[in-house]
């Protein structure tokens, strides 16, 4: 079973929103944010969880390409 992946936003009463990602492991969390961060504006820092220095499994057989002569 996948683990759950969320994304949380708290939004301060100065404006600042804050956006946690849990349960995505290594720099996928930054392509899953992408599009919402451009929504919401400038970045103005960014905090590493300890799930963004996991390795990320990858399945060998989706990563072959085979050529033929």
């Amino acid at each position: 079973m996948p683990k759950k992946q969320t994304i949380k936003f708290t939004i301060r009463q100065d404006g600042t929103v804050e956006e946690t990602v849990e349960g995505v492991a290594g720099d996928a969390c930054l392509n899953l944010t992408e599009s919402i961060e451009n929504q919401l504006g400038v970045v103005t820092s960014r905090k590493a969880t300890a799930e963004q220095f996991q390795v990320v499994p990858i399945d060998l057989e989706q990563n072959v390409t085979f050529y033929e002569d």
